[in-house]
């Protein structure tokens, strides 16, 4: 096919109105690639189960870009009248506010993870190669880019790969079989080894790899021998830059955005019980600040550690309003899942916290990939899972700063985190594709 112009198709399925992390990467590197002289054409369903709506979020849309549409159907209506939940609880990692594991909620992650492979966007791939199939032949690309999860995006662009051999770059934004709930999906070894088989067939048809970190490159690189490129997330400075925030008056600690069970930090609580108990005031300038959903058997941790009274939740709040949010607090928290990927877990919020230059505490492995660029970037420190005797120490000496005047935070080469710095990167990436 020929490929002589600067098109690129991007296939996702997160965009503009859904709100959180997820539509956020590649929203803003289709406006930084359309800057350095790209023609970015998006596809993406006219019907997605939100699991957050941020219509502010459109506003984000690069003028210009062609946006196409098309339906997509999800059993997630079916879910809910089997297992009665009428709340929309779809995102991963099945965090929600039942703690409750019922026979039908067990049944649906059965029939979830046996049945939708490799996931529950699985019907929208069909429809998808043939429609695209025929636009793609009218109107040639440079090149196609999906990006994962739902890993079905990647199965789109395989087939797409195959039947018109096209230039395809897989972007995983979390991993596939080394996903932090792949274990909870009570997979049989015939849905296991399908997922393992359609793995491999994207990892080795891909003409490129896009992962978020050293160690996911690593998990790929043991997997296949096509080029498997780092492509952290980032930010945008002038975001942060024209929000104009003052510094919480109390000792504050944010976390914005999703916290599922395997985020629960231990190890947090158990550390701020003993320093309430043992540090004059320190209870009463305390603010555990939560803004997103949060599991209940996080609250529940909370409470059984007598810290529900120091607890500020607040379920969703607008793109803006998380940032402001982020850069009011005295110490914004950063939480890995405690799963066996978490070495190389790095999440979106990572750069954001960054941005916004509040100390960041991480809760996580401490030679994983977050601990390196917290350390690398003077931003903050990260603290193990098991580890209360740093995190009373590191909490103790952030209290002395606060009583001091505020938490001194001096971060320094950020700016390769900025998403017009990493576009330039995906670039040059698409460029020697050729």
């Amino acid at each position: 096919m020929e490929h002589s112009n600067n098109k690129l198709l991007i296939i996702t399925y997160y965009w503009p109105p859904s709100g959180g992390i997820a539509v956020q990467r590649w929203l803003k590197f289709t406006k930084h690639l359309k800057n350095l002289g790209w023609e970015p054409i998006v596809y993406t369903p006219s019907n997605p189960e939100l699991q957050y709506e941020d219509p502010s979020t459109l506003k984000e849309i690069p003028e210009g870009i062609e946006i196409i549409k098309k339906p997509i159907f999800e059993p997630y209506a079916l879910y809910q009248i089997f297992t009665g939940n009428k709340k929309k609880e779809t995102g991963f990692g099945f965090a929600g506010q039942n703690k409750k594991k019922t026979f039908l909620n067990e049944l649906s992650v059965w029939i979830r993870g046996n049945f939708f492979i490799p996931d529950a966007r699985m019907f929208w791939i069909r429809p998808s190669i043939g429609f695209l199939t025929e636009y793609l032949k009218k109107n040639p690309v440079n090149a196609v880019i999906t990006t994962g999860p739902p890993h079905s995006m990647h199965l789109i662009g395989l087939r797409l790969k195959k039947e018109l051999g096209i230039h395809w770059i897989a972007d995983f934004r979390d991993p596939w079989t080394n996903i932090d709930f792949y274990r909870e999906l009570k997979l049989t070894k015939w849905a296991d080894a399908r997922h393992r088989r359609l793995e491999n067939q994207v990892l080795w048809s891909a003409d490129a790899v896009l992962v978020v970190s050293t160690d996911m490159k690593k998990e790929f690189e043991a997997k296949t021998t096509k080029p498997i490129h780092v492509i952290t997330n980032g930010f945008d400075p002038e975001e942060f830059e024209e929000t104009e925030v003052k510094t919480d008056q109390k000792f504050v600690l944010t976390h914005v955005g999703t916290l599922p069970p395997s985020r629960n930090p231990v190890v947090l609580w158990k550390s701020l019980k003993y320093l309430c108990e043992n540090i004059p005031h320190f209870r009463s300038d305390l603010v555990i600040r939560l803004v997103g959903k949060v599991d209940a058997v996080i609250l529940e941790s909370i409470k059984d550690f007598g810290l529900e009274k120091q607890l500020e939740w607040i379920p969703f709040v607008p793109r803006k309003e998380a940032i402001k949010f982020q850069k009011s607090s005295q110490i914004n928290l950063l939480i890995v899942n405690n799963t066996p990927n978490a070495a190389g877990i790095m999440t979106g919020k990572l750069f954001e916290y960054l941005a916004a230059g509040k100390y960041i505490l991480g809760i996580g492995p401490e030679d994983g990939d977050m601990s390196r660029v917290l350390e690398e970037t003077k931003a903050g420190r990260t603290v193990g899972f098991d580890n209360s005797e740093k995190a009373i120490a590191v909490l103790s000496d952030l209290y002395n700063q606060y009583q001091k005047g505020g938490v001194l935070v001096q971060t320094e080469s950020i700016y390769k985190y900025s998403r017009g710095y990493i576009a330039k990167e995906i670039s040059e990436i698409i460029k020697n594709l050729s």
